[in-house]
């Protein structure tokens, strides 16, 4: 290796320790503040200009080089939190436990649990770019904003004023190689069953069937890829034993964020002795039944029953035994709503090949307190009426069954500019520095950059950042060749901008 080859080796390395360092902070999108006190404690270290707004949005600047001060300013941006999902059955508290994770294969994976790498690696990128005194560029505006993940609510809480550079690179992509230019807009769209119980019928068997090893991801990014949706099978199960059978619901639960694909789901189900033969058939059929549709795209989706309630002949009482069924008009249209829900691809894009226009994903199913079921749904489209349609559509499944319904967390897509100067400083120097051209394109997943045009019009973008995969699930990993050559384009697009 060389003596370049090694310096450059050593500065993508900078980013790297960054990142690991960023692995031990606890970042859960609305529990930000240590890593928002590391960024203000770094600032203070490297004594750069640091503000704080009233939402936790940091804005770290860096002053020109000399003799570059006639060079534009530029903003960086990037989100402080992470999506928390982890594998059944880990212990992990992401409130105080680091994300463990190994370098395999050229890759860095955390495999029980997410890695945050989205949007970790854009903020290490902007620390050191922040502190590299062999960048030779204008003025940067290092923009953290707080909570992309649930809701956008950072990007949606920033005042005019709080930056002042016209030229934005947004470092919250996924794959090198690629410079986005527009994005999907979305919505969220909630439904809550309020139920009443009974009393558990005592001789009925009672069984917790249970949808496992779906590989999940973004529900944005993965929604085309034909990833198994555990709600979904769950639903499909319950609607074909409740068309057979009298059952008693007494548990239900699937999925977490509202970003993320479910991959695991589970209900809790009472039935007489003589149809258990039955209801178990219909399950093994379902089960197999979706292994086999989605043995290419989801191979390792499963299922597995196993009665509850199993009297211990040592202790003499039974453990995890239901008490109360759910109303059976609400867990009927309950199971009728979640079937009937659409999920995944609703449109694709006319005008941009191969671009999902608009989606929905069925991605929670909660029982909270005060007898309240939720169903957390989000709804993406760069046309603001498909979306709002698909979210109607989304409403209307759910109200027709007995559910209120709300809508929250809208934020506006990106329409992409092809005229775009840093477009073009961004592709010259990708043609420079490997001498192929980028691929131009819209993103379906969902960017703060809509919301960064409503507030500072005229405001010129692009996003791109290293290769991830599994983004939003357990097993998110970086392509470690892709993070050199992140680095090297950010650099020379910073070096180069005029």
């Amino acid at each position: 290796m060389g003596e370049i080859d090694t310096f450059f080796f050593m500065k993508t390395q900078q980013i790297l320790d960054t990142f690991k360092d960023i692995l031990r902070i606890p970042r859960e999108s609305g529990h930000e503040e240590q890593i928002i006190a590391y960024l203000q404690n770094f600032a203070k270290d490297h004594s750069l200009e640091c503000h704080t707004d009233s939402a936790g949005n940091v804005l770290i600047v860096r002053p020109a080089a000399p003799g570059k001060e006639d060079m534009p300013t530029v903003v960086l941006q990037s989100h402080s939190d992470m999506v928390c999902e982890k594998n059944a059955g880990v212990e992990h508290d992401f409130t105080k436990d680091p994300i463990i994770a190994v370098e395999e294969d050229g890759w860095l994976i955390a495999k029980d649990t997410t890695l945050g790498a989205d949007c970790g690696i854009g903020i290490a990128a902007q620390l050191v770019a922040l502190t590299d005194p062999d960048l030779k560029c204008g003025r940067i505006e290092a923009l953290f904003t707080v909570s992309e993940e649930t809701g956008l609510d950072g990007a949606m809480a920033l005042q005019p004023g709080f930056i002042t550079g016209k030229t934005l690179i947004n470092l919250d992509s996924e794959d090198e190689g690629e410079l986005f230019i527009g994005c999907a807009g979305g919505i969220d769209t909630t439904a809550k069953f309020k139920y009443t119980t009974y009393p558990a019928t005592k001789d009925y068997v009672k069984c917790e069937f249970k949808i496992f090893g779906a590989q999940g991801g973004h529900s944005g990014d993965d929604i085309d890829k034909n990833r198994a949706n555990a709600n979904k099978i769950l639903a499909r199960f319950l609607y074909r034993v409740l068309a057979k059978h009298d059952i008693e619901l007494y548990e239900i639960d699937g999925g977490n964020k509202r970003n993320a694909i479910a991959r695991e789901a589970f209900a809790v189900i009472g039935f007489a002795k003589r149809n258990e033969k039955s209801v178990l058939k219909i399950f093994r059929e379902v089960v197999e039944e979706v292994k086999e549709e989605f043995k290419v795209s989801d191979p390792a989706v499963d299922g597995i029953a196993r009665e509850v309630g199993i009297h211990d002949v040592k202790e003499g009482t039974c453990f995890g035994t239901p008490k109360k069924a759910i109303d059976k008009n609400v867990a009927a249209s309950l199971i009728y709503s979640l079937y009937a829900a659409p999920h995944g691809v609703l449109a694709m894009s006319n005008d941009v090949k191969g671009l999902v226009e608009t989606s929905t994903n069925l991605a929670s199913i909660k029982m909270i307190k005060g007898n309240i079921i939720r169903i957390g749904t989000s709804q993406r489209s760069a046309i603001n009426s498909c979306r709002r349609y698909a979210a109607e559509m989304v409403e209307a499944c759910f109200e027709m069954a007995g559910a209120s319904v709300t809508h929250e967390s809208e934020y506006p897509g990106w329409k992409p500019n092809v005229n775009s100067q840093i477009l073009e400083a961004s592709v010259a120097a990708y043609k420079k520095l490997f001498g192929v051209e980028p691929v131009v394109r819209a993103i379906h997943a969902g960017l703060e950059c809509g919301l960064f045009l409503d507030k500072f019009p005229g405001l010129d973008m692009i996003s791109f950042g290293p290769t991830l995969r599994g983004v939003h699930a357990p097993g998110e990993r970086l392509d470690l060749a892709s993070l050199d050559k992140f680095r090297m384009l950010l650099e020379e697009i910073l070096v180069s901008f005029k």
